[in-house]
C-alpha cells in the first residue's frame, strides 16, 4: 500500500485544484498545473507522458489527454465509465503497471482532459475500476470529492456497491462539463476573446451562448452553434430580449426598446438594435444562418 506521504500529496492536490478552478475557471492552463508546490517542493501535476508519476509520488498522480494525440479515450455510456488507453501496447510497461496498482489499492488520481491547446479541465478524484489488457485500456470513474475522502477516512472500501451509482452519476456529469468547457473555449477563441456585441474582453465575464440550446437534439457543441457573449448579453439572449437575424443584424424586442430604466438598459440593449455582430475570422466558425433563422422565429413569437 502507498504511504501516508503520497496520500497527503493527493489530498493537497485536490484542494489546490479546487482553489485554482475558483480563481481561473474550469479551463486550467498547463503552466499552472506544472507549478504546484507542497512544502517548498515543486510537484508538477502533468508531464510529458499521459500517465504521469512525479518523483514525489509512489504511483501516478494524473492521467491526461491531448487535443490531437496517438490514443483515443472514450466514454462508455453503457457502463458510465471513462476509457483510458494503455501507454503503448505492453501491459507491463511501468506506466500501465502504475495504473494497475492504483486500481488494486484504490488510489485516487486526477484526470486532465485537454479542452483546447494548453488548457485542461480537471476531474478528481478519479479511480481506475477495471483493466482490459486484451483491448489495451483501463476503465475509470470520477467520484464526488467529499464522499470519496469520507470513505477513505472511515475505512470503507471505495469500490463498495453503494458507491457505484454515485460514481456513475458523477462521471456522466463530468463528461457533460467537459463538453461545456470545451465549447466555451472554442467559441470564445473564435470570437477573439471578446463579446460579439459589446466587444468586452474580460474573459471571466464571457460565456459561450448556444443558438440551438444544448438540451435540443440538434444542439451540438459546434462553434457555428455558438456566440461569444458577455454575461449580460447572454442572459438577455436566452430571455429573447434580442435576437441575431440570419444576416447577423441584432434586433431588440420592441417592448425593451420602449422601456425607460436607466443608462444600463440604453447602453446594454437599446443601442445595439440594428447593429451587426462581430464575426469570427474563419468561415467554418460563422454562426449557422439556419439555426439563427429558427431562433429568430422563436424570438418573434416571444415578442
Amino acid at each position: 500500500m502507498i504511504g501516508s506521504a503520497d496520500r497527503d500529496i493527493r489530498r493537497s492536490v485536490f484542494d489546490w485544484l479546487t482553489d485554482q478552478r475558483a480563481e481561473h475557471g474550469e479551463a486550467l492552463p498547463r503552466t499552472i498545473l506544472e507549478s504546484f508546490e507542497l512544502g517548498g517542493r515543486r510537484i508538477p501535476l502533468i508531464g510529458p507522458s499521459g500517465i504521469w508519476k512525479p518523483a514525489a509520488c509512489e504511483l501516478p498522480i494524473s492521467i491526461s489527454t491531448v487535443t490531437s494525440g496517438p490514443y483515443t479515450d472514450t466514454y462508455d455510456s453503457r457502463t458510465q465509465t471513462l476509457r483510458y488507453a494503455y501507454r503503448g501496447t505492453d501491459p507491463q510497461h511501468r506506466d500501465n503497471r502504475g495504473l494497475r496498482r492504483a486500481m488494486l489499492e484504490r488510489v485516487p488520481l486526477v484526470y486532465f482532459h485537454a479542452v483546447d491547446r494548453g488548457l485542461y479541465a480537471a476531474g478528481y478524484p478519479v479511480f481506475v475500476i477495471d483493466d482490459d489488457p486484451a483491448a489495451l485500456y483501463f476503465s475509470m470513474q470520477v467520484d464526488d470529492l467529499s464522499a470519496a475522502l469520507n470513505e477513505t477516512a472511515t475505512g470503507h472500501a471505495l469500490a463498495e456497491d453503494e458507491g457505484e451509482p454515485r460514481r456513475a452519476y458523477v462521471t456522466a456529469t463530468f463528461r457533460r462539463r467537459l463538453h461545456q468547457v470545451a465549447f466555451r473555449e472554442r467559441v470564445i477563441r473564435a470570437y477573439h476573446n471578446s463579446c460579439a456585441l459589446c466587444r468586452l474582453r474580460h474573459l471571466s465575464l464571457l460565456d459561450a451562448a448556444h443558438i440551438t440550446p444544448d438540451s435540443d437534439a440538434e444542439g451540438e457543441p459546434l462553434v457555428s452553434n455558438g456566440l461569444a457573449l458577455c454575461k449580460l448579453h447572454h442572459a438577455a439572449f436566452d430571455a429573447f430580449f434580442f435576437a441575431v437575424r440570419p444576416d447577423y443584424t441584432i434586433e431588440v424586442r420592441p417592448s425593451i426598446l420602449a422601456e425607460s430604466d436607466g443608462p444600463m438598459l440604453v447602453v446594454g440593449l437599446q443601442q445595439i438594435h440594428g447593429q451587426r455582430i462581430q464575426l469570427p475570422t474563419r468561415t467554418v466558425h460563422l454562426p449557422d444562418r439556419d439555426r439563427l433563422a429558427r431562433r429568430y422565429e422563436g424570438f418573434r413569437q416571444a415578442s
